[in-house]
């Protein structure tokens, strides 16, 4: 359990059901786990049976159901929701990013279609469920992209971008329902997606120089993002982004 976790969330989530895409790894396993920590049901998606299992493998993730779901396929994605007799929060992690091969136009709609139409696809089949319980909550994954564009990640840039104001145009469309929709911008964060840029003294040293925290961000630092917006502390927390990159974006 991480030190900022647990304890202070529990008396907001214990009981309540989560379901996170691509939460069988890197930032989304870490949501898993807070969310874990606290006391909800958890049911946590991976893309392959490969995923899955060497998700099994890790401790971090002892006591999550554990799903296949690729957030291309509609049908799946419906069927995964229809199968649920409830939700109360819905985070959507999956992703990818496909650092210069974006640039072909294929490789950019390919990135696009998980980034940004599959948390489209998972929004839109959980929404009922969502709106037949009470306070419901969705916490989408933007990025720091969504503010500045990417010259090797163009699709990636566009997806993240996307997410913000797909951010804002659900947390409309929803609020009827009370659902309250919302996004964290996570920054340079020490995963598997950014170690090679980690093993890269002089890349590390230029985000370092311009980061107003002079560290890498730990997977931990966006959970506790997504505890916060989907708790009763942010009730009146809806259609924003929340930045959270050591200060990166303003440096």
């Amino acid at each position: 359990m991480h030190p900022n976790q647990g304890n202070w969330a529990s008396q907001w989530y214990a009981g309540k059901k989560v379901v996170i895409t691509g939460g069988s790894s890197g930032i989304g396993a870490s949501v898993a786990r807070a969310f874990l920590d606290a006391g909800a049901e958890v049911i946590a998606t991976g893309v392959s049976s490969a995923d899955i299992e060497a998700a099994r493998q890790r401790s971090n993730l002892e006591g999550a159901q554990l799903r296949v779901l690729d957030v291309r396929n509609g049908p799946a994605v419906s069927d995964l929701f229809a199968g649920l007799d409830r939700l109360d929060i819905l985070v959507n992690c999956a992703g990818v990013i496909q650092r210069g091969a974006e640039l072909d136009p294929a490789v950019f709609e390919a990135v696009v279609d998980i980034n940004l139409n599959g948390t489209m696809r998972c929004c839109a089949a959980a929404r009922p469920l969502l709106a037949a319980g009470k306070g419901a909550a969705i916490v989408n994954l933007a990025s720091m992209l969504s503010i500045f564009g990417g010259g090797m990640v163009p699709g990636y840039s566009a997806s993240k971008g996307g997410i913000s104001q797909l951010t804002k145009s659900l947390a409309i469309a929803y609020g009827p329902d009370d659902i309250r929709v919302n996004a964290v911008a996570p920054g340079w964060i020490a995963t598997p997606l950014t170690a090679d840029l980690q093993a890269d003294p002089a890349r590390t040293a230029q985000i370092m120089s311009r980061s107003v925290i002079k560290r890498w961000g730990e997977p931990e630092d966006i959970a506790n993002g997504a505890l916060y917006l989907c708790s009763p502390v942010a009730r009146f927390v809806t259609g924003t982004t929340l930045v959270i990159d050591g200060g990166y974006s303003v440096g």
